[in-house]
């Protein structure tokens, strides 16, 4: 227990409620209280009350549990051997979509940046000498401008800066439907539509034409408005085309497609041949 053995004397006056306040005893100073007894006897009779005390002192519930715990280990053991191990888990990761968010009247600018889905594609700066460079002699009929609206960069600014980066704008005859689209060699759409004016968080009852970029990112097709707070999912091609389909039967709405030059040399826009 730690301590000094008692002498045989000591044990003599102890008895057995000594045994009872030391609890278990250790098998030698048994033998030394059997050894102070009064004869070979006793001692002998002494070691096995001893040794009841012994027995009497390991308590069964220590076994008990021991057993348990064996018991628990042996089956976890057995269940994770015989248990297939966890599939992987898929990655949740959504595509990087460029949003460019409303800012003053620049909305063509937004508009031409989201189709392209960078940032520094276009600039105020660029747009503005774009637009004053542009003569009017280059300028579209004043029919077809008004049907577009004249915003802060009307349709001419757009299609010129399209044509920088070697790409064309193709004017959608409304009379036509959607489905002879040859998406697959669309780069994106920018739609001019009516949009209610707003001064600060007043939504004042006036409209203006406003330009929007659609494309299509990881395999969804997103209306990228800069007026909305974020990408909106269009779809797949067919919820597109329905998407299409409601803007244009709209007053005073215009679609414009972005293809390659190359695309537009060959009018492999078209799926219809025609």
């Amino acid at each position: 227990m730690g301590s000094a053995p008692y002498s045989a004397g000591d044990w003599k006056g102890k008895g057995r409620g000594g045994l009872q306040e030391l609890g278990c005893m250790p098998w030698k100073v048994s033998k030394q209280k059997g050894a102070g007894g009064d004869g070979g006897g006793g001692g002998g009779g002494q070691e096995g009350v001893v040794g009841t005390e012994e027995r009497r002192c390991r308590d069964p519930r220590d076994s008990r549990q021991q057993q348990q715990q064996q018991q628990q280990q042996d089956l976890s053991s057995s269940s994770s051997s015989l248990s297939p191990p966890a599939p992987p888990q898929p990655s949740a990761t959504s595509p990087s979509i460029y949003h460019e968010k409303q800012r003053r009247e620049l909305c063509a600018l937004h508009a031409l940046n989201n189709v392209f889905q960078d940032g520094t594609a276009f600039s105020r700066d660029t747009l503005q000498e774009i637009y004053q460079r542009l003569s009017p002699g280059t300028l579209v009929t004043p029919h077809k401008k008004s049907m577009l609206g004249n915003g802060n960069y009307d349709v001419n600014v757009i299609m010129a800066a399209l044509q920088t980066r070697g790409f064309e704008a193709v004017w959608w005859d409304k009379r036509r439907d959607v489905g002879s689209i040859e998406l697959s060699n669309v780069t994106g759409f920018i739609l001019n539509v009516p949009s209610n004016l707003r001064w600060g968080p007043l939504r004042l009852p006036l409209k203006r034409q406003h330009w929007i970029g659609v494309r299509e990112v990881g395999g969804v097709y997103y209306n990228l408005d800069s007026k909305l707070r974020s990408p909106q999912p269009i779809g797949n091609p067919d919820e597109l085309r329905k998407f299409l389909r409601h803007q244009l039967r709209g007053k005073n709405c215009e679609l414009l497609l972005v293809v390659s030059e190359e695309v537009e040399a060959h009018q492999t826009w078209r799926s219809d041949g025609c």
